[in-house]
């Protein structure tokens, strides 16, 4: 149906609606009040048309037969009705008002019915705007693209791994003479915030071609057949202009593994959508001069038809920045800022270890806004290392009056607990703050341990920040008792599963298990391996907490020492530390 006769029949429906209320609900003269006596009269006069009897009123509505209403008391005899009927008075069991408000009642849900139709078909008529030819996809003109590779700081490998991909963009025959072809997609892994968008962004900036991002979700829909309609839509809009980089972030929402065991399936939609992106990926001509950027945090969940050769031939990992890349990035955020001259860049480098490129900018960001509430001229230390902490634990809590002596005492010995540990197990890692000071993130206070940079973790190393973890558990009991544990460990308990959880699952370190893959046997279909594993890690945890409690009593003297210091000091650095330690041991 033309849209203009859709607006005729919506206009007519609605003038029907109007006509029909107007009429029912119009001002009508009041009914002339008569006694039961005078009806009876006029029963027997045959001047009474119709009566409306209704039990459940105190009145009887009827009609003379010009059409006058009348209004009588209603005796509630049975033998009523049978007396009106030999009269030849027609009889209605209802009421005549109730009938006029049941009609009206009629008309508007009909209405109603009519307008959420009406609605409800313009949002499918939107949701399937791709299926119409009109693109609800837009791109971003190389004119308007401003990124680059310079403005991408550190991922120097995944930057040389993708130049060739603009140089195939710029220069498709100098590849065609060698039968080489452009590959098809490119999927950008790793974790949030390395600057997965923003490489993407900077391969459409370098090679000079229109960008379209898009993101998973827009293509997830609860209607069958509305996603797929909109990867075609998606790839007609990056044919029109020859050259284009599409990015897709968040691809996994769309690309799911199909298997349908723990990480997909079951969704038709879904598949359809998938089916698509799959179909459209295989239908590229050589050297069509269309690259596919994806994105993703969770590689291991993507299908496997996505990944193989011909669709997305190359996996990048987005790594989180090195300490050089780091300073790389620190320089290009800062600027634009006014740093101290006394300000370290390289120094905050080191101390920033497993810092995505997003956590940096933020970084530096919460510097600014600390610089400004001071109204300083330039960005000082004490600024950066206030956003540091804040970044890393929240705000200090201003208002303490809540906290008691004895919670001070049990924060105090918790955190020494963790970096005592530290200092024992792992000396290599730097312990740059400690502090009893509660934060708005709900932390009553943090010990700051900054491991240095590996490539691998051995299972030492792993046991170690475990034991590291249970530390604040295991001071908590051996000061103030086991039936005086607190809460303040859920954080550490948390982490240390996840670690052992590791250890045991995945990369078969645990004697028992061997060097089984738990997950493999459990996708498999060995269900009952969910017992061994929660078994084996309890023994586990069960062995290193009391490795951990038998430490933290050799060490008791020191453990005292580290808490009376904080309680006393509330912050700890580096230096306080190692001072502290060894003037307990020498003492």
């Amino acid at each position: 149906m033309k849209k203009f006769e859709k607006k005729y029949v919506i206009g007519a429906f609605l003038i029907i609606i109007i006509v029909v209320l107007s009429i029912l609900l119009s001002p009508s003269p009041e009914p002339e009040q008569i006694s039961y006596n005078q009806f009876l009269e006029a029963v027997e006069e045959g001047v009474v048309e119709k009566v409306y009897l209704d039990n459940s009123s105190d009145q009887i509505i009827g009609e003379y037969n010009g059409g006058l209403v009348f209004v009588t008391d209603n005796p509630r005899i049975d033998s009523l009705k049978e007396f009106l009927l030999v009269q030849d008075i027609a009889v209605e069991e209802k009421s005549r008002l109730m009938q006029g408000e049941q009609l009206v009642s009629m008309v508007l849900s009909l209405g109603m019915i009519g307008v959420l139709l009406v609605y409800a078909k313009r949002n499918v008529s939107k949701q399937k705007q791709g299926m119409s030819g009109k693109s609800i996809f837009s791109a971003i003109l190389p004119e308007n693209v401003n990124t680059g590779f310079a403005d991408v700081a550190g991922n120097d490998e995944a930057k040389e791994s993708i130049q060739e991909i603009v140089d195939f963009i710029k220069n498709p025959e100098k590849y065609a003479q060698y039968g080489a072809r452009l590959p098809r997609g490119i999927i950008f892994y790793g974790s949030p915030g390395t600057g997965k968008t923003l490489m993407a962004k900077a391969v459409a900036g370098e090679s000079g071609v229109p960008f379209i991002a898009v993101s998973g979700s827009d293509f997830v829909q609860m209607y069958v057949g509305v996603g797929a309609s909109r990867i075609r839509d998606l790839f007609k809009k990056a044919r029109s202009y020859g050259k284009c980089v599409i990015f897709i972030d968040e691809i996994d929402a769309l690309g799911k593994k199909r298997d349908g065991g723990l990480d997909g399936g079951g969704n038709d939609e879904r598949d359809q959508t998938l089916n698509a992106l799959l179909s459209e990926m295989s239908g590229f001509e050589d050297n069509e001069g269309i690259v596919v950027i994806a994105a993703t945090n969770r590689m291991d969940s993507i299908d496997e038809a996505l990944l193989r050769p011909g669709r997305f031939d190359r996996h990048i990992e987005i790594q989180l920045p090195d300490i050089q890349s780091r300073l790389k990035i620190l320089e290009h955020h800062a600027k634009n800022k006014p740093l101290d001259k006394n300000v370290d860049l390289t120094k905050l480098a080191r101390q920033t270890v497993y810092f995505s490129g997003a956590k940096l900018e933020n970084l530096l960001n919460e510097a600014a806004i600390q610089a400004a509430r001071r109204s300083v001229d330039s960005i000082q230390v004490e600024d950066i290392e206030r956003a540091f902490y804040t970044v890393i634990a929240g705000s200090e809590k201003k208002d303490r009056s809540t906290i008691s002596d004895e919670d001070r005492k049990i924060t105090a010995y918790h955190e020494s607990g963790h970096a005592l540990m530290t200092r024992l197990l792992a000396p290599e890692n730097k312990v740059s703050r400690i502090t009893i000071i509660p934060s708005t993130k709900g932390a009553g206070g943090f010990s700051m341990n900054i491991p240095p940079e590996r490539m691998y973790h051995k299972k030492k190393d792993l046991e170690n920040s475990i034991k590291i973890a249970l530390a604040g558990r295991g001071a908590e009991e051996l000061i103030f008792g086991e039936q005086n544990i607190t809460t303040g460990a859920s954080n550490d308990l948390e982490k240390a599963t996840g670690t052992l959880l590791n250890i045991v699952r995945r990369l078969g370190m645990n004697r028992k298990s061997g060097l089984l893959n738990y997950d493999v046997l459990y996708n498999n279909g060995f269900q009952q391996v969910q017992d061994d594993v929660l078994e084996e890690c309890k023994v586990s945890m069960d062995e290193l907490y009391k490795e951990v409690k038998k430490l933290l009593w050799e060490n008791r003297k020191i453990l005292k020492a580290l808490a009376e210091s904080l309680l006393i000091h509330e912050t700890l650095d580096e230096k306080d530390l190692d001072q502290i330690i060894a003037f307990a041991k020498a003492g």
